[in-house]
């Protein structure tokens, strides 16, 4: 199966290899410098104390503010994962605990979550301790295609907006199957390629993205269930959710309009960080990939044989 496998090129270019090439390692941590360094950007920008998202909303015919949109996504997963109070989930690429916080709160499952980032583990604790919750959760540093967790621990692994981070989708899908117990469920959502074939602007902008937010490549639609498929999984659905997502990415590259003559001044200034700058240039590009038509957002649920 060939995963959308363009080359991935950081903002930096120390760590290259002498291929022009970059391993998994790089990305790991390129991905934890990512969300440290602009970190102060999402706290002002869009989550709050309440929601603690680094994701999109998802926007219903119910949704009335940004804030609900984040909130919702919780919900929408969470229903269609089917999760129980009884239950044990993985958050796999949990952020600062966002949702295993309201999976706590909201369903009273057990949620351990995973991160690559040692500050956002940090975060995680806090806000868990904050919100009345750190009993029923536990932050730990791990990637979640090599956990430290013995096979058949988790009831559902879930993963909102972080599979896109596995360079191979497959070494998440395996570690998946491997950890989850005889009918359990895998929960992933993200953006997908919707093709391959792109005009020189249009391809500029998907790069942005990948870049900006060191995201290795996409796998399409068709290579993400193809995978479940081949990794052992079944009963495997999806459910399109582009349409309720796209309220989101237009008010990100909203916010970014407004504050572009002040990045424009701090950047000239040196007070923006390369990360910020590439994530900045993100909030920009990632409107266009949807209004395009060239990415696709999904939700997918797929079950470990009982």
């Amino acid at each position: 199966m060939a995963y959308y496998l363009e080359p991935y090129k950081d903002y930096r270019t120390d760590h290259l290899s002498e291929d022009g090439s970059f391993s998994p390692r790089d990305i790991l941590r390129d991905t934890a410098r990512h969300y440290d360094d602009c970190y102060w950007d999402y706290r002002t920008a869009w989550f709050d104390n309440e929601n603690l998202a680094l994701h999109y909303g998802y926007w219903d015919l119910h949704t009335k503010t940004h804030r609900q949109a984040l909130l919702n996504k919780n919900r929408v997963v969470c229903e269609m994962a089917g999760i129980g109070p009884e239950q044990h989930v993985l958050d796999a690429g949990c952020g600062i605990g966002g949702s295993a916080i309201w999976l706590a709160k909201n369903v009273g499952c057990r949620v351990t979550g995973i991160t690559v980032s040692v500050q956002q583990v940090r975060h995680a604790r806090r806000h868990a301790q904050r919100h009345g919750v750190a009993e029923r959760v536990d932050f730990q540093v791990a990637d979640f295609c090599r956990t430290p967790f013995p096979d058949a621990s988790f009831d559902v692994v879930w993963a909102i907006e972080s599979s896109c981070y596995a360079v191979d989708k497959r070494d998440f899908f395996r570690e998946a199957y491997r950890l989850l117990r005889k009918g359990g469920t895998l929960i992933a959502c993200d953006g997908y390629a919707a093709r391959r074939d792109f005009t020189e602007d249009q391809w500029r902008a998907v790069m942005e993205c990948l870049n900006g937010w060191a995201v290795p490549n996409l796998a399409t639609v068709e290579e993400f269930w193809e995978g479940l498929e081949q990794c052992g999984f079944r009963a495997v659905e999806m459910r399109e959710a582009t349409a309720e997502t796209l309220p989101s990415s237009r008010r990100m590259y909203r916010i970014a309009l407004l504050t572009y003559p002040m990045q424009w001044i701090m950047q000239r200034l040196g007070l923006r960080k390369k990360a910020q700058t590439a994530n900045f240039k993100v909030a920009l590009a990632q409107y266009k990939v949807f209004r395009e038509g060239m990415v696709r957002y999904c939700i997918f649920r797929a079950r470990k044989p009982a």
